[in-house]
């Protein structure tokens, strides 16, 4: 069995709206588990109780997410700040 090696270099990351991304997301998750909280009962009398505990947990994660997307951004901003004060002052 031969190895496998990359015939060409793997593109640059995609950057986009990402927090804004993740918080729609998460907003998506909590509503859909809003929307399904009235029918609790036609769930768990057709096995379907976890459709409803998957949306609230999706809303939570998407809260760590934001967390982690925010400092991200932030990080990348601050290390952006910096070489370009480290570029102006050399």
């Amino acid at each position: 069995m031969a190895k496998w090696t990359p015939k060409h270099e793997a593109p640059e990351p995609l950057e986009g709206p990402v927090v804004a991304t993740i918080t729609g997301g998460t907003i998506l998750w909590f509503v859909l588990f809003l929307a399904q909280l009235p029918f609790y009962g036609w769930f768990e009398d057709h096995d379907h109780v976890w459709w409803v505990w998957t949306c609230l947990a999706g809303a939570g994660l998407g809260l760590i997410g934001i967390w982690y997307v925010r400092k991200r951004d932030a990080a990348i901003k601050r290390d952006a700040a910096t070489k370009q004060a480290g570029a102006s002052a050399a």
